[in-house]
């Protein structure tokens, strides 16, 4: 495994800590940095960001914890913030409404990115747009269709694991489309499962979150391939689990990172 290689992980599960004791819980775990929600509820709010993400940031530092991503709304003053806060990453996702084709929503998306591009390029912020099952941008030539007109060093693709296998790819390929434009990865899992019929009879499905060794993902391929590659990014595990309760949540994702770490270091399970 790569030296330079940094585990992180999505705070998202823990908006009623203190950035003080959410900065010494993730240095406790084991992370080197975090994905820090911008959002109403958390320890950033978005009406507030261009002034408390850079304190978050201060007092993260103070625990050894790097800012190293944010999920927060895609506008100017977002990426403001971020820049002020050290450059981190601003991840987005890009849902396509029910009355809305794709090609003709991701058009209208890349028409509010083009507006984005002096502000991202003056603050030195990455727009990091990553995949999602279902009515999002789904895969890797989702995202490469999306981001590959653009500089990466503005916006790339943040390529998640799981919502790919979601989608049936082989993790190879999928790396194969994005790399030229991929600034950081998630690393969860899931699969599906059974969720009744419908009034037809046909099979309905719903995800299921689950630990790192029971999903469709395949960690160990998704660590061989990037190794192969030579990926020495950020590794964001997103803390997403379907049932446990929030006390738990800390534990499943030290042992998901446990065996992260062991797929980087040997590619076995």
């Amino acid at each position: 495994m790569s030296t330079t290689l940094r585990f992180t992980v999505f705070t998202k599960p823990w908006p009623g800590l203190t950035l003080d004791e959410l900065g010494e819980m993730v240095a406790r775990m084991g992370f080197q940095g975090v994905e820090l929600p911008v959002r109403p509820g958390y320890q950033v709010e978005p009406d507030h960001a261009l002034t408390q993400l850079p304190k978050a940031a201060e007092t993260l530092k103070k625990h050894g914890v790097d800012l190293v991503s944010v999920a927060g709304p895609c506008n100017e003053s977002m990426v403001r913030a971020c820049g002020e806060a050290g450059h981190p990453l601003l991840r987005i996702m890009v849902k396509v409404p029910t009355d809305t084709d794709y090609l003709a929503h991701l058009e209208n998306t890349q028409r509010g990115w083009d507006a984005l591009l002096p502000t991202l390029e003056s603050s030195g912020v990455t727009l990091g747009v990553q995949n999602h099952k279902q009515r999002f941008l789904t895969h890797a030539m989702h995202l490469y269709h999306a981001v590959a007109r653009y500089d990466r060093k503005q916006i790339g693709a943040v390529w998640d694991a799981a919502h790919e296998a979601f989608a049936g790819s082989d993790p190879e390929l999928a790396l194969d489309v994005v790399w030229s434009h991929l600034c950081l990865v998630n690393l969860k899992n899931g699969r599906w499962e059974p969720d009744g019929k419908s009034d037809l009879g046909v099979a309905k499905w719903r995800p299921r979150w689950v630990a790192g060794h029971e999903g469709l993902c395949d960690w160990p391929r998704v660590a061989r391939e990037l190794s192969r590659r030579g990926y020495t990014g950020d590794v964001c595990l997103t803390a997403e689990y379907s049932e446990p309760a929030p006390a738990r949540i800390g534990e499943m994702v030290q042992q998901d990172l446990t065996l992260a770490r062991l797929c980087f270091s040997s590619g076995q399970v």
